[in-house]
């Protein structure tokens, strides 16, 4: 376990800030976990439990502790009763696109339109991470952790985690409640690709490609992630700022009226959730700054950090966009990103 007081997080958040916390806590086993879960009882000072830090934005020093996993190791279980289904389980500190990676090689291609999303498998499962039509929470068997508050191992089943879009029960009555150890998944054997969203099935016609295999399929979302995404070890973010907001049919009719090419996906015959990129496009941001935080160039979700920002700039400029969303459109977007 390490345990570091006055400890420099500008490894541990991708927007590049330099801030610091008072104590870092890391574990690396049950053991360890349960050492930790007891210091924070004991302690009772305020503490944040972070995973790669690509979900963050410090707005400065933080007078806490810090809690950290780096539970290692991946393995696949026995086949589900159905017989068609099996299980895989992560360490919470495993990057999870090194999970995907290996789930591809061992023959488990479900998780692949969630390649190359960065981030750690513990934190993962807390935001209920998405892209191109999957969201983790799909998957997610239970989650073995430790509860902080009484130092007792749990077991968490998936349908318990009240997971929505970039929502779970960890996000809101439990936070900082659990130290998660594992992740297990289950994923089924009948594979079947998901391609109908983004431009995942332009991109594979414009390759000649109309059945891909999953490694096909994941070098395709990979490519479009690398082309609209800036590095964040040469530009400072944390991929998409906000969260696109599903808004009453009514709304959405309303801005189709306006806006003939609106995009937007149908939730159910009631909602409808429509691109806060594209919001913001339209706003005029894309590509613009306020000061050293500005919008990227190519992807208008994306904050970035121009060069020396510190987070209360980069939160100004998220405040000044939701105002000027909300004026141009009766819409109210908010941020996804942790911001502490």
């Amino acid at each position: 376990m390490r345990d570091i007081r006055n400890y420099s997080l500008l490894q541990h958040n991708t927007f590049g800030i330099d801030a610091r916390c008072s104590r870092f806590l890391e574990y690396g086993n049950e053991e360890e976990a349960c050492e930790v879960a007891a210091i924070l009882r004991q302690e009772q000072q305020p503490f944040i439990i972070i995973g790669e830090g690509s979900n963050l934005l410090l707005t400065g020093d933080y007078d806490g502790i810090v809690v950290h996993s780096v539970v290692k190791g991946i393995q696949s279980g026995d086949f589900a009763p159905s017989g068609h289904e099996f299980f895989i389980s992560a360490g919470s500190g495993e990057t999870f696109d090194d999970l995907i990676c290996w789930a591809l090689n061992h023959n488990m291609p479900e998780l692949v339109n969630l390649s190359l999303i960065p981030g750690e498998v513990g934190a993962s499962a807390v935001q209920n991470i998405g892209a191109y039509g999957v969201e983790v929470g799909q998957y997610i068997d239970y989650i073995y952790a430790i509860d902080i508050a009484t130092g007792e191992r749990r077991i968490i089943l998936g349908k318990d985690c009240g997971y929505g879009y970039r929502q779970s029960r960890f996000k809101g009555e439990w936070k900082n409640r659990y130290l998660i150890l594992s992740v297990t998944y289950l994923l089924s054997t009948n594979y079947k690709p998901c391609l109908d969203y983004g431009n995942i099935r332009s991109e594979l016609e414009r390759r000649g490609i109309s059945e891909p295999t999953p490694q096909e399929l994941r070098q395709v979302i990979i490519d479009i992630r690398r082309a609209k995404l800036p590095d964040p070890k040469v530009e400072g973010n944390a991929g998409s700022f906000f969260m696109n907001p599903v808004v009453p049919r009514e709304k959405y009719e309303e801005l189709a009226a306006q806006y003939e090419t609106v995009p937007h996906y149908i939730i159910d015959n009631a909602r409808v959730k429509i691109p806060a990129g594209w919001m913001i496009d339209q706003c005029g941001w894309k590509g613009r700054s306020l000061g050293r935080a500005g919008v990227h160039d190519k992807q208008a979700l994306v904050l970035v950090n121009k060069g020396g920002a510190t987070g209360n700039e980069i939160v100004a400029l998220c405040r000044q966009i939701q105002q000027d969303v909300k004026a141009k459109f009766g819409i109210d977007i908010y941020p996804e990103v942790n911001i502490v």
